[in-house]
């Protein structure tokens, strides 16, 4: 597999032959399926509006990561709101550089 190093091989080798047992009680993998089923329910729809250009680079990118592009939106949005997901420093915009004053205010939509 590229991209892993010799004790990541170790692991997976040990992983695929049976080697290794979970060290997870009962109750902590009951608790860990629960958390998984609650993050993964999803209980509400939104429709909002993209660019064309924006839409048809999602569904690139999705393709990229082998995923249909709604769940690469809400994946995106999720690391967001939990704060996993920053902005680079060396990602600066033209937008972040202007002065306050010039800024377009949001629409309010």
């Amino acid at each position: 597999m590229p991209g892993i190093d010799e004790h990541e091989r170790e692991v997976l080798s040990r992983f695929e032959n049976g080697q290794l047992q979970s060290v997870a009680t009962k109750a902590e993998l009951a608790q860990f399926k629960a958390a998984a089923r609650a993050t993964a329910i999803k209980d509400r729809r939104v429709n909002i509006r993209l660019s064309s250009g924006d839409l048809n680079d999602l569904q690139v990118k999705a393709l990229e990561e082998g995923m249909p592009y709604q769940t690469l939106i809400a994946s995106v949005l999720h690391k967001y709101v939990t704060g996993r997901l920053a902005e680079r420093p060396d990602s600066i915009t033209s937008e972040t550089r202007k002065p306050a004053a010039k800024r377009r205010a949001p629409s309010g939509r």
